[in-house]
Parts: C-alpha cells; structure tokens; sequence
C-alpha cells in the first residue's frame, strides 16, 4: 500500500487545483482520475483563473459531460495553446488514466498562475487516502509510480517549485 501514497508533485498540482476550484461548489477534485470525468473540474479551473474566456453557468449546465470536457480542451487548445492532448470520450469515464490526466493538468499548471499556499497543501493531506482502490487502480498504480514520479515531479520542480515553495 506504501506505492499509492501520492508524490510530492501530485500534492502540489492537487492542492493547487483545489485551491483554484474552491468557489465552485459542483467541483470537489480529491484525485487524479474519477473527480475529472464529467468535465466540471477542467472547466472550473481555467474559469477561475481566466473568467473572460466563458459563462461558467452555461457551462455547468450543459448535459452531457463530453460536451463539458470538449469545452475545456478546446478553450485550452484556442486560449492558452495546450493541445488537445485528451479525448473527451476518454476521460468521461468512472476511472481514466491516471498518467493522463495528471499531464494534461500540469499543462495547464504550467501557463496558468501558479500560486500555492501551505494551507492548501495542508488540505490535501488530509483527504482520504484511497479509501476504495479497485484492482484495477491498484495495478496501474503500482505499475505507474515511478515513472510518474520521476517525470512529473522533475517536469515540475524545473519549471516552478521554486516558486511555489
């Protein structure tokens, strides 16, 4: 079990992602997999931090969550020129990849303001750990943590932990 405690870097880009959708009450991201599917958490976030581009409620109301992840991929790709490296109908599911998602949200933590506090860290630590982990999860999680580890947390400490600590 020791292999599913989250990184370093996965803290960060978790507390960040919090702290950035905190005002909305839809969103509540507590992973790197089922909190991003129906389209909200990805769409929150580049509207807290970029409001101009997009009526939120618009947004949260619409149906169908391939339609709320197209949204945010394609106003990423348009405003802040992060390809569209994920297909909604790939992450509108009850469990997408890990990997994925934690690279598409560093994309966005890297042209996005970046600040941390402790506080939200300290938020972050205090979630629950994994209180259900399918088979599955386990799998991948114990296949992925190191080279997620190694990349993201690398990616992340050349571009901006500096900063954020």
């Amino acid at each position: 079990m020791a292999g599913l405690q989250q990184t370093n870097s996965e803290k960060i880009l978790l507390s960040w992602v919090r702290q950035s959708t905190r005002n909305y009450p839809q969103v509540n991201v507590i992973n790197f997999t089922s909190s991003w599917s129906d389209g909200l958490a990805f769409n929150a976030l580049l509207h807290s931090h970029r409001p101009d581009l997009f009526d939120w409620n618009a947004v949260a109301s619409q149906r169908s969550p391939v339609q709320r992840l197209d949204h945010a991929f394609n106003i990423a790709r348009q405003h802040l020129g992060i390809e569209k490296l994920l297909d909604p109908e790939d992450v509108a599911t009850a469990c997408p990849d890990k990997k994925s998602i934690l690279m598409y949200v560093t994309s966005l933590f890297q042209v996005l303001p970046q600040q941390v506090t402790m506080e939200a860290i300290r938020e972050v630590e205090m979630l629950p750990r994994h209180s259900r982990v399918t088979r599955e999860e386990h799998i991948q999680v114990h296949q992925q943590h190191f080279s997620q580890e190694v990349s993201c947390f690398t990616f992340l400490r050349s571009s901006c932990c500096s900063k954020v600590l």
